[in-house]
């Protein structure tokens, strides 16, 4: 039963210089969800994504709600 769920937690990042980006690779198509730093353009990388399930738990962690841009 699920009588004592816990609430997702979500994390806080700076909306306002940051901005959620997906990096790909092109030889092997491997995918690093992070975010990107809009004045530097420095990728601070946060988690590997195999499946579509691991980018989801990516935008439910920082409450992401829109479309994440992919960059190569």
């Amino acid at each position: 039963m699920g009588l004592f769920k816990k609430k997702p937690v979500v994390i806080e990042y700076d909306r306002e210089n940051k901005k959620p980006v997906i990096k790909s690779s092109i030889c092997n198509g491997e995918q690093i969800a992070g975010f990107k730093d809009i004045h530097t353009g420095k990728i601070e990388e946060v988690m590997l994504i195999k499946s579509p399930a691991d980018l989801d738990k990516f935008k439910a962690m920082y409450g992401i709600k829109e479309e994440i841009t992919k960059e190569y």
